[in-house]
């Protein structure tokens, strides 16, 4: 289904009913367009407050609905705080979580098991009791920059390179949250998956950035395979696909940049699925992915570490199941996050500022 929308949103889609259903998503799109306008205005006119909450606060955030790295690039910040030997807290909205944390947070503590997550609607409410509860010297806001209540001292806005400005169209008619002028609002701008697009299209996703935010400094990242883990928590360099020919499924935002980061790794990928984002994984859905692998009989069946966390076994259809873990890493100028993260450590008269 998601595959299927992002061909009428893109246009790629020349069927007559897809053409028109178009214009109906435009229509609809309206007033989603006229409320994301009224919020900001209000905001920005000092109707509507910020809360500062006692601790700074670093927005990991974007512009477009669906997966940007968002997951890695908080891993990021989180780490690099950890190294300078400060104490990060993250605070997220929980999208998808049913009775327990979602799918990103159990990811998320996984990879970084010393660092304390909260989850709920109320972010400013989450803030206060992290501050209160674990006393950090720094929170991190996950998918913040449509969050405004929370005041920020750092607003970083993740572009993702293979679908940067969401087919420049407000949701629904495109996958953008709110106007891509938006981005003078951001402090700094990461674009993402820089790997997975040549240099000419680097060279346009950037002036288009500066076009709109020609102050903000710019930084490139890449989503690098770390390495291949199991359920059950083992553990295997990514260099052991050499070769191999595996199988590939997940339930994420972006499906198409993971099939792209599988082939990377000198494999041959011989098919695919895909679920929604979020995908919460039954019985029959496991029991559809062991009769798939069991009658393609690849080497491996792999999926992303979001998928994992949900599965509880390392086998299907007797292939071994892994998955790939993937980090942020900046490709250029890490000195422009470096001097960015470090100046939310430096005193300041006001200890944040409005979103």
């Amino acid at each position: 289904m998601e595959a299927q929308f992002h061909k009428i949103i893109s246009g790629d889609d020349h069927r007559l009913w897809a053409c028109l259903v178009r214009p109906i998503l435009a229509a609809a799109s309206a007033p989603y367009r006229l409320a994301t306008a009224a919020r900001n205005r209000l905001y920005d006119a000092g109707v509507l407050r910020s809360h500062a909450v006692g601790a700074p606060v670093v927005s990991v955030g974007n512009i477009t609905l669906g997966g940007t790295g968002k997951t890695p690039m908080v891993e990021y910040v989180c780490r690099w705080f950890l190294d300078r030997g400060k104490r990060p807290v993250i605070l997220s909205r929980g999208y998808g979580a049913v009775g327990g944390p979602n799918d990103e947070a159990r990811v998320l503590a996984t990879n970084l098991p010393d660092v304390p997550h909260l989850q709920g609607k109320d972010r400013v409410a989450l803030a206060r009791q992290a501050v209160e509860q674990f006393h950090p010297d720094v929170l991190v806001l996950d998918d913040g920059f449509q969050h405004r209540r929370l005041a920020r001292e750092l607003d970083i806005v993740l572009i993702d390179c293979t679908l940067p400005f969401g087919c420049d169209r407000l949701f629904p008619r495109g996958l953008l949250r709110e106007p891509v002028a938006n981005l003078s609002r951001a402090d700094l701008i990461v674009l993402t998956r820089a790997d997975h697009c040549d240099g000419d299209v680097l060279d346009q996703i950037r002036r288009r950035v500066e076009q709109v935010a020609s102050n903000r400094p710019i930084a490139l990242a890449e989503h690098r395979p770390i390495a291949l883990v199991t359920a059950d928590g083992h553990e295997a360099p990514c260099g052991e696909l050499a070769d191999k020919s595996v199988v590939a499924f997940c339930g994420i935002g972006n499906p198409a940049a993971f099939w792209q980061t599988v082939r990377g790794l000198g494999c041959r990928l011989i098919d695919t699925r895909t679920f929604a984002d979020h995908h919460r994984y039954d019985p029959a859905d496991l029991r559809l992915l062991a009769d798939w692998a069991r009658s393609l009989r690849p080497d491996l069946v792999l999926t992303t570490q979001k998928d994992m966390v949900k599965l509880t076994t390392s086998d299907l259809g007797g292939r071994p199941l892994w998955a790939v873990r993937i980090g942020a890493a900046l490709r250029e100028s890490p000195d422009i996050v470096d001097r960015s993260l470090q100046a939310v450590l430096s005193p300041r008269p006001h200890h944040a500022r409005a979103a």
